[in-house]
């Protein structure tokens, strides 16, 4: 394919209305990978050339746009590409930014720590409020601040 086709083409998916939202769930939404090795092609198909290569299940990723059964993502680093939906779950997952972290027993930066945290480690989430996330990092459950973390909005409520 040409690389003018290939730009409309773009364009017309990122532009166009129809396209934007094919399930219906709201975008931007956070999601994460389902497998250990995802590609991450520069178009939504099996045609477009592998530009990136994920190498860790539960990793978070924001959708950005739907085309079909292929879905635009950016991680943390705001890379961007398309994945085949199968590739994802809705589960989602937080990864820990900056510097090491303290997981505390109750939403609260006065409680217990539970453990300490370093960047890049990849944790469940499982509900958010008031700022705070509770999450379970290798059997541990605890709150860390949603500042401390990609894969939820600020201020995000997740139940």
């Amino acid at each position: 394919m040409n690389p003018f086709a290939a730009l409309l083409i773009a364009l017309l998916i990122l532009t166009s209305p129809d396209l934007a939202a094919e399930t219906g769930a709201p975008l931007p939404r956070f999601a994460s990978l389902r497998s250990d090795e995802v590609n991450l092609r520069a178009g939504p198909g099996k045609q477009y050339p592998v530009e990136w290569v994920f190498l860790r299940r539960s990793l978070p990723i924001e959708i950005t746009a739907e085309y079909g059964n292929w879905r635009k993502l950016r991680d943390v680093d705001g890379s961007e590409g398309w994945v085949h939906k199968s590739l994802l779950t809705s589960r989602r997952s937080v990864l820990v930014t900056g510097s090491v972290r303290s997981l505390r027993s109750d939403p609260d930066g006065a409680s217990a720590v539970v453990a300490k945290l370093k960047p890049g480690v990849v944790a469940a989430l499982l509900v958010c409020a008031g700022g705070w996330c509770r999450i379970e990092a290798d059997g541990l459950k605890g709150w860390l601040p949603q500042a401390y973390f990609w894969g939820a909005y600020p201020d995000e409520t997740v139940e």
